[in-house]
């Protein structure tokens, strides 16, 4: 239902400068900058952080100070910008599968070009199938349907056109971070990944493996998403390597590990050496248990877990899929709605024309027939990948804004609508008899295709909220998001080949090929996806592991534990996890204090917080620092320069192993108590 009685910031009768040539030019700067981060963080971690309002605090700062900009210009900066964000993060928990496909089948299409237009295609999509949308989810549900990082969205831009200098903190916490990234990304003196690990010989707990990433982005990321899914998180993390690692360790003999491993890819033959684990043929041993253990089995099951996982969401979700879908496709059946006096549309209420989406879904169609770089060996086979891909994607394009309108566009279980997506493709591949490696890259062009669509769908109603509250014209909005799309797909698929080009650090340790899919970048989510494709389409899974996380996610649930959660963290390395875990328990520190003082505090006035802002900051910060360095070592001149610069050997020489993770650990804990003492502050 809708609220007539609802007046935005700016009225419709107020002519303000809105879609002007530095609010375009300035969101594509921001979401070429979060797109990056957001690449690097999702290929680490497996997570992603929205970007909205921290655009909108920026944007607010900078055009004030330097731009003069209005409100309804920062709404574009914030639309255009927050558009890099989604689409990086569907991009990354999808077409690194191509990597993974059988026997590298899908290798050749996970090149610049076809990564590009994917993410284009994906991005269009998202915000093409929203335009009828808006009407319905964003003005007629105004009441019912929050869409809280939109409407926090929106206080954010309202509270800066009223004043304040509530950005500082962020650009505190982006300085903080890039001045640790440099310690311990380019100068080492800061470990990495400080780590303790039992012997195999171990009598009572062999290979048992702690370990963490301290970096400020996880101890950021943690903070933000509290810690309740941050505890959740990091007990998967402990389920895997101090219970299953060790358990398996204990049980199996090294050559059975070490065949697994060959099975699947991860070790050429049992002959040679090296491999996940480092395998000895001559003394039939591993130097690293632990890896070998969690590559030959715990990945499989966490996978199963992931799958399970995202699926429970999905059918959670049912009785809101049903409602929303029916009450979109009649809202479309309404009209037009709103005119004035005079017979107009007011300007808070002109959309793009409903022809936009019938010949924009039928450019996407016939493009991805007739494009070389897509999958597919004739016109006809990839006409109906392409409309796959329109009819999944006008779907859960309205599943996902109805979903991020209840709980949020941090809670979207894309991972589930994917996951549905790519069984639903792989099925009807084989009701008409397409079977085998050769259709496992067109599966999973669809499956990429939805999850990007869906994420920035996500993305774009939460925009739109924003818009809505501030009294933007929806019409530049949708606009903004195109070029946010097609812009920060450019620098999305730059990214994601840089980061793939193993460093010289990398080939010292075994990874000669793709740096994605290695423990320096597991793009879990992506490898779950080609772990179905190939099943599927080639009835040849190894169900034993996978069915084993199937019922650890259904076990989860029955315990009342979000399952995806759970499972996402028993998949990624405890590295990752356990540093997620420290930023979430001092959120929970200062969150309990408050609470012990008696004092409430609004969500508005949580976002806003300089705990939040300041996380915010090491999450951009130590993201783009990440994606910096990792572009710097790509190249042959600055990755010399980066060499002499590391002084980790020379510190290993003088403090020893042990001294050098405990001088980082230190460093990570001093950040921590920084964030402890800056959230504490009013």
């Amino acid at each position: 239902m809708s609220d007539n009685n609802f007046k935005p910031f700016v009225l419709p009768g107020v002519q303000m400068k809105e879609f002007t040539l530095k609010s375009i030019l300035l969101g594509c700067v921001f979401g070429v900058i979060f797109g990056a981060a957001t690449v690097y963080l999702a290929l680490k971690a497996g997570l992603t952080v929205s970007a909205s309002i921290p655009i909108a605090v920026i944007a607010i700062t900078l055009g004030r100070k330097f731009f003069k900009t209005t409100i309804l210009e920062n709404n574009i900066i914030q639309t255009t910008g927050s558009a890099g964000e989604s689409i990086a993060a569907g991009v990354v928990f999808t077409l690194p599968g191509f990597l993974f496909l059988s026997d590298g089948g899908g290798t050749q299409f996970f090149n610049y070009f076809t990564i590009l237009i994917l993410a284009i295609f994906g991005g269009i999509l998202g915000t093409l199938m929203m335009i009828p949308l808006r009407k319905s989810l964003i003005v007629k549900e105004h009441k019912t349907l929050p869409y809280p990082e939109g409407t926090a969205c929106g206080d954010v831009l309202i509270a800066g056109e009223k004043g304040g200098d509530f950005a500082k903190t962020a650009f505190y916490g982006l300085g903080f971070a890039f001045a640790y990234a440099i310690l311990q990304k380019i100068l080492h003196v800061i470990a990495e990944t400080p780590e303790y690990m039992t012997k195999q010989a171990s009598k009572f707990f062999p290979s048992a493996k702690i370990s963490a990433d301290i970096t400020p982005e996880y101890m950021g990321v943690g903070y933000i998403i509290g810690p309740r899914i941050a505890g959740v998180l990091v007990a998967g993390g402990v389920l895997s390597w101090l219970a299953l690692i060790p358990l398996l360790a204990s049980l199996l003999p090294a050559d059975v590990i070490a065949t697994q491993l060959v099975k699947i890819g991860y070790l050429a033959n049992l002959q040679t050496p090296g491999g996940q684990g480092d395998w000895n043929p001559l003394t039939h041993t591993f130097s690293d248990y632990s890896s070998a253990v969690y590559y030959a089995y715990v990945r499989q099951i966490g996978a199963g877990a992931v799958a399970a996982g995202g699926f429970i969401t999905l059918l959670k979700t049912i009785p809101t899929i049903i409602s929303s879908f029916k009450g979109s496709i009649g809202a479309i059946k309404d009209g037009s709605g709103s005119t004035d006096e005079k017979g107009n549309v007011p300007r808070t209420e002109r959309d793009l024309s409903l022809k936009v989406v019938l010949f924009g879904s039928i450019a996407l169609i016939l493009l991805m027939a007739f494009l070389p770089q897509l999958p597919g060996d004739s016109i006809g086979k990839k006409l109906l990948v392409g409309l796959l891909v329109v009819v999944f994607g006008a779907f859960f394009v309205t599943v996902s804004s109805r979903i991020v309108g209840l709980i949020g566009s941090s809670n979207n279980p894309i991972s589930g609508m994917t996951i549905a997506t790519l069984m639903g493709t792989c099925l009807v591949f084989i009701a008409v008899g397409w079977t085998g490696k050769l259709y496992e890259p067109m599966a999973l062009v669809v499956g990429g295709m939805i999850c990007i669509a869906a994420a920035n769908a996500g993305g774009t109603s939460q925009d739109l909220k924003s818009g809505y509250i501030v009294g933007a014209t929806p019409m530049y909005q949708q606009i903004a998001l195109f070029i946010g799309a097609i812009v920060s797909s450019v620098v999305i698929g730059l990214t994601v080949k840089f980061l793939d080009k193993p460093t010289a650090d990398m080939i010292a340790h075994g990874v000669t090929e793709h740096a994605i899919g290695s423990a320096y970048y597991p793009a879990p989510q992506g490898t779950l996806m080609a772990t179905l494709a190939k099943g599927i389409l080639s009835f040849n899974l190894d169900w034993q592991f996978v069915l084993v996380g199937v019922f650890l996610s259904v076990t989860m649930e029955l315990c009342g534990v979000n399952s995806l959660s759970f499972a996402v963290g028993a998949y990624l390395p405890l590295s990752t996890t356990l540093p997620i875990f420290v930023g979430g328990a001092i959120r929970g520190v200062v969150d309990h204090q408050q609470k012990k003082a008696n004092k409430k505090i609004s969500p508005e006035e949580e976002e806003l917080g300089k705990g939040n802002l300041f996380a915010t900051g090491l999450v951009a910060g130590g993201a783009v620092a990440g994606v910096i360095i990792a572009i710097l070592a790509g190249f042959d001149w600055s990755a010399v320069i980066l060499a002499k610069l590391n002084n980790q050997q020379l510190l290993t020489n003088i403090l020893g192993q042990g001294g050098y993770y405990i001088i980082g650990c230190a460093f990570f804990a001093f950040m921590g108590w920084y964030l402890y003492r800056t959230a504490r502050k009013a």
